[in-house]
């Protein structure tokens, strides 16, 4: 393992309350590092062991000690790309055809417009256009700022590219800055729960409701389902993910409904009451909205071990934001500071959408240290983290001058899983797990699927 590896993982280790890793349980093996102007190899590597770090706790508490944990770290980095290798059929487009990067009258930025309604957001400020080059001739005559605000009030997702220096300037900037990187709390005690932790399959009979989209979320449920839980995801109708279903539902049961319906809500309710893990990635304030804030997730479901996740953090302006991984890049300055670390021309973001996937793991990683709080101490457990303050990890620490590692090759069959997985849309091959315990394998019991084919209810345990 690495210094900067150790020093990463030492940091989020902190922030879930435990001090210090217990590294002397870790082995990290495998070659190679994603190109960056920061150590992306590194974060996902002490990512994925904090998960794994998190699990071999959890069973530790059964057993006369923790297992042990192996990372590859090669595996680990590929991770934080595409999983799967279709065979005999194409991955959809990951991107609508507007979203990327466009040059302004006084800089970049960047509009998101996968969802139809966030398109429809751009294309009510800058008219309707059916390609790229189309919308970069009008972007030209605006400024970066005054048409990020317009998106925004749109209803839709824009974000101007700013330095570092700029953002810790920023007034969100500054409120991310003063955060933790995972906020915990305890909550009131409660029964103690019925869960077995076998060792093969530590989450064998969990109930994790899954109230996630689009990317971060979905990767720690994806974790959770690989260690046996029982995910169960929950979108309302319209909905849809084609770009990235291939991976995020890996293992999970998906299903549809309309919270602000009278039946739909009893479903929910129900659902609630007999989960173990809630894991959410709505804006601040929405489920209050809808009736289900903090309180009444604990009045329905006590003892319930609740994770959740925003784009720019919990305190400051933004902390209501629309946001995703490529636009908190530009915010933040990972994109700028790419693009001097390359002697580019224009924003240069990591080379994978790794504030999505370190913060999923870590995401993860909470759910599995809250789980073994609730039988320590009887208690639920609530944790809170962000995009931002993820990549206020990665801005802490970059690359030096005379980093040099090797670099990554790319995936091969020798990466892969022998067995063909079954995927909807056609046979495919999925990467190995970077992942094992002692005595435990990730292993997903069913293949992924599109959103809203499962009924709402939960898998007898």
């Amino acid at each position: 393992m690495t210094p900067l590896i150790h020093t990463l993982l030492d940091e989020i280790w902190q922030s879930l309350g435990q001090r210090p890793a217990p590294t002397d349980r870790l082995t990290v093996s495998g070659i190679g590092a994603l190109p960056s102007a920061f150590p992306v190899t590194e974060l996902a590597t002490a990512a994925w062991s904090a998960a794994g770090l998190a699990c071999a706790e959890l069973l530790g508490r059964e057993a006369a000690e923790a297992p042990q944990v192996w990372i590859d770290q090669r595996l680990a980095s590929l991770w934080f790309g595409w999983t799967l290798r279709p065979l005999g059929w194409t991955l959809p487009a990951a991107w609508d055809a507007l979203a990327g990067d466009y040059e302004t009258a006084d800089g970049w930025i960047r509009l998101h417009t996968n969802a139809p309604h966030h398109r429809r957001a751009v294309e009510q400020v800058l008219g309707p256009a059916s390609d790229k080059g189309t919308l970069a001739a009008r972007v030209l005559s605006w400024k970066k700022s005054e048409l990020e605000q317009a998106v925004i009030e749109a209803g839709g997702c824009a974000a101007q590219m700013r330095s570092a220096a700029a953002w810790r300037q920023h007034i969100q900037g500054k409120s991310v800055a003063l955060e933790p990187l995972i906020h915990t709390s305890l909550q009131p005690e409660a029964p103690p729960p019925g869960w077995a932790l076998p060792i093969a399959r530590p989450l064998h009979g969990v109930r994790v409701l899954d109230l996630t989209r689009i990317l971060a979320g979905p990767i720690a449920t994806r974790f959770l389902a690989g260690l046996g839980a029982d995910v169960l995801r929950i979108d309302p109708y319209g909905w849809d993910e084609p770009g990235v279903e291939h991976e995020v539902m890996l293992g999970k049961r998906s299903a549809r409904l309309n919270l602000t319906n009278a039946h739909d809500r009893h479903t929910f309710e129900h659902l609630l009451r007999n989960t173990d893990v809630i894991v959410h990635g709505y804006r601040a304030g929405a489920l209050e909205k809808l009736g289900y804030g903090a309180e009444e997730r604990r009045a329905l479901a006590p003892g319930l071990i609740d994770v959740c996740l925003n784009a720019y953090g919990w305190s400051g302006p933004w902390r209501t934001r629309r946001g995703f991984d490529s636009l908190v890049q530009m915010s933040c300055g990972l994109a700028e500071a790419g693009m001097v670390w390359r002697s580019a021309s224009l924003p240069v973001p990591l080379p994978v959408q790794a504030l999505d996937h370190a913060t999923g793991y870590l995401m993860a990683a909470a759910v599995l240290t809250g789980m073994a709080q609730r039988l320590s101490r009887g208690t639920g457990y609530h944790a809170r983290l962000s995009l931002a303050r993820t990549a206020q990890l990665l801005l802490a620490h970059p690359c030096s001058a005379d980093y040099r590692p090797e670099p990554l090759a790319p995936a091969g069959p020798a990466d892969e899983n022998p067995e063909t997985e079954l995927t909807d849309w056609g046979t495919a091959q999925r990467l190995r797990a970077p992942l094992s315990l002692q005595g435990t394998a990730l292993q997903w019991a069913l293949p992924a699927t599109p959103l809203g084919t499962s009924q709402p209810v939960w898998l007898r345990r």
